[in-house]
């Protein structure tokens, strides 16, 4: 649909154009699953790595829709958060939902630093894990505070390099086809000693990691030109891009090598291009496998820092946590913030552990949002917006229910530990919230 031209007020610059958020998005969902957890997917499912990631592309497409919906209809930074509080104005619920979205992007950020410090990087150095994915995530934190076109920027040449990577895959398996080698009967093959279907379902589970960049988007809306325009454009493109690549490193990476050895792998796409035989250098395809993780921890932290600033713009959150460097535009306190959480996470979990926890608290956030379309379509706008078929967010609810029906009982305890601390946190926001209308 057409959108209204005139922007609304806002403290962050308007750098993002079409063209950059579709990038964006592609970036943040290729970068933060496929390099990292192809192998964990092969242990839960086997061979059939193309069923959990289809199933995850099909749930993700409906929360999407709401997402398309919500975000052209109210185009401001914080994301779920904004549209819980329309939805329903209530302040604990608005506080969690957009805590769960902070909470599962710091997470995301931590398990992505983690994956970074693991095998791919080990290529060019050796050094401790936890060292590497603390230093990672300063250097993450300094450019995200830089400027939001600096990191849009930055996304958009880590992408290409990133698509890059997984086209060699691509190709340097259908070299290994070509000359006789790989097995294509490994592509219907399921564990032995699984049910087909409950290994999908619990498979897309973590796949469903894999998609879930797209919500990140929503929360740089009020830095978007034009953004009822270009939003659902941007966003279906992108996860449709996404979709059809994982199919195919997928797939790939199936034909490429067992099941077992893809599952014993930190690295395991870097495995893949080994045991094609194609001449490409360890070190290169690592280089590649970085930067692609990078981005995704880039435009994670992105998110964070944005759904902390409209939090604190809502009087959610400190309003501290709001303030904007003048001349960069960029929310600081935010950055900083996130960042320092983020590396005290990375002492704890492991990436299997984290991207389910992410999935778990994200899950939440995409019941609140598919509701909050149902509700605030009797909350009229003034410029016109993207608009889903009724069914979309119902479904919407219906696979995040079952998703979370599949999580683990130690998945279940990291995320009760952090809404227990986000109750604190909201408390702790109220009083000071009181004590300032108090002194005023």
């Amino acid at each position: 649909m057409t959108a209204d031209t005139t922007a609304p007020a806002s403290k962050l610059r308007q750098g993002i154009t079409g063209p950059l958020l579709y990038l964006f998005i592609v970036g943040d969902v290729l970068g933060a699953g496929i390099y990292a957890l192809m192998g964990t997917l092969s242990a839960e499912v086997g061979g059939a790595l193309w069923a959990p990631l289809i199933l995850a592309l099909v749930l993700a497409l409906f929360t999407a829709g709401s997402y398309a919906e919500l975000v052209t209809k109210y185009p401001k930074a914080g994301g779920a958060a904004i549209f819980a509080e329309r939805a329903f104005k209530v302040p604990a619920v608005s506080f969690l939902v957009g805590y769960c979205m902070l909470a599962a992007g710091v997470v995301s950020a931590a398990g992505l630093a983690l994956a970074f410090a693991g095998e791919y990087l080990q290529t060019f150095l050796q050094v401790p894990p936890i060292l590497a994915a603390m230093v990672f995530l300063l250097v993450i934190g300094a450019l995200n505070a830089r400027g939001i076109r600096e990191s849009v920027g930055t996304n958009v040449v880590m992408t290409v390099i990133e698509v890059s990577g997984l086209v060699l895959v691509v190709v340097a398996v259908a070299v290994m086809l070509g000359g006789g080698g790989g097995d294509t009967s490994r592509l219907g093959e399921f564990r032995a000693e699984v049910n087909p279907a409950i290994a999908t379902l619990g498979a897309a589970i973590i796949a469903f990691y894999s998609f879930v960049g797209f919500e990140t988007s929503a929360n740089v809306a009020e830095e978007v030109r034009d953004p009822s325009r270009v939003y659902p454009r941007a966003l279906f493109g992108a996860l449709l891009t996404a979709g059809v690549v994982y199919l195919l490193v997928g797939m790939a990476s199936s034909i490429a090598l067992p099941p077992a050895e893809l599952a014993d792998s930190s690295g395991p796409l870097l495995e893949v291009v080994r045991a094609t035989g194609v001449a490409v250098p360890d070190w290169l395809f690592s280089l590649v496998a970085l930067i692609a993780v990078a981005n995704g921890a880039l435009l994670t932290m992105i998110m964070s820092s944005r759904v902390t600033y409209g939090m604190a713009e809502q009087g959610l959150l400190p309003p501290l946590l709001a303030r904007v460097l003048p001349n960069r535009k960029t929310p600081w306190v935010a950055i900083v913030a996130t960042t320092v959480v983020a590396m005290g996470l990375t002492l704890v979990g492991d990436l299997a552990t984290l991207a389910s926890t992410v999935v778990m608290l994200l899950l939440f956030v995409f019941i609140a949002v598919n509701v909050a379309v149902l509700v605030l379509r009797r909350d009229p706008v003034e410029h016109r917006h993207f608009r889903v078929w009724t069914a979309v967010p119902v479904l919407g609810v219906a696979s995040c229910i079952l998703l979370l029906t599949q999580q683990e009982p130690v998945v279940w305890l990291f995320a009760a530990i952090a809404l227990a601390v986000g109750g604190v946190l909201f408390l702790i926001a109220r009083v000071l919230q009181r004590r300032s209308s108090s002194a005023d």
